[in-house]
């Protein structure tokens, strides 16, 4: 459970409090993909973890080194849409290739760009750069679809906007891959605006918004998500491939309609 978790659990009554079931992974199972790094550079690694013994591994994760905590943390974790991961490329000692995530010439996309293209999926369907960036995939299609039935969902009593915003992880990490392309694992950070479409009309919050907007009607409702990504980039110039990404909602806000303001 995230901290955002958390925060829209302890924002229900108690009766409607899922049990908190800590995520777990089989470490006998899990596959590691350690880089080997020079002196100086940031540690890390890459895993992909299963969360049943035996299974095929189902999420990503990034494992880093903070020293100012003294201390490794998973700094990453992206659901996967496919059990079939990248061949990583590993040198004779079994140890992975780290590569820069963007500036690197050798890629047909850096995490910059790929993280633009997942924002435009979001925003525009696709139009402008996500569909050129991304072949289509399962992962992909499902963010375009979050923008075509979310943003219609109101008819012509409202609207929805998605756009990016401030992104506090702009870490992104980087494996070479067999083929000469690279995985890369990056964040990103968009927002969702919901508008009544004139006054008169309201937006009332769900029960999984009450942590943050109570029971307070709003005439528009700005919610913040912080995402993992992970994506495949060919060593050639043709399209990336988004193979999976994980939300989380983490702030909710927007002013009461006029006649409950008043009541204030």
């Amino acid at each position: 459970m995230s901290i955002s978790d958390y925060v829209e659990t302890e924002g229900l009554p108690a009766a409607g409090r899922r049990p908190y079931k800590p995520w777990s992974y089989d470490s006998a199972n899990a596959k590691l993909y350690i880089p080997r790094l020079g002196a100086g550079q940031d540690r890390w690694f890459a895993a992909a973890l299963s969360s049943q013994k035996g299974k095929a591994p189902s999420r990503l994760a990034v494992f880093a080194e903070r020293p100012q905590h003294k201390r490794w943390e998973m700094v990453s974790v992206v659901d996967l849409d496919s059990q079939k991961l990248p061949d990583i490329a590993l040198d004779r000692d079994g140890y992975a290739t780290a590569v820069p995530a963007d500036g690197n010439k050798q890629l047909a996309a850096g995490s910059d760009l790929l993280r633009t293209a997942v924002l435009d999926n979001f925003a525009t369907g696709g139009a402008n750069t996500g569909t050129k960036v991304f072949a289509p995939t399962k992962a992909s299609k499902r963010q375009i679809e979050v923008h075509d039935k979310t943003g219609s969902r109101f008819g012509k009593q409202g609207t929805t906007v998605f756009a990016g915003t401030a992104n506090r992880y702009k870490d992104a990490y980087a494996l070479k891959t067999t083929d000469g392309g690279a995985l890369i694992l990056f964040s990103h950070t968009h927002t969702q605006t919901d508008a009544v479409a004139h006054s008169g009309l309201q937006i009332n919050p769900g029960k999984e918004d009450r942590a943050w907007l109570h029971d307070v009607p709003r005439s528009s409702i700005q919610y913040t998500f912080v995402c993992n990504d992970a994506a495949t980039v060919p060593a050639k110039a043709e399209p990336s491939r988004l193979i999976g990404y994980t939300c989380a909602r983490t702030d909710a806000s927007g002013p009461p309609v006029a006649s409950w303001s008043g009541r204030a």
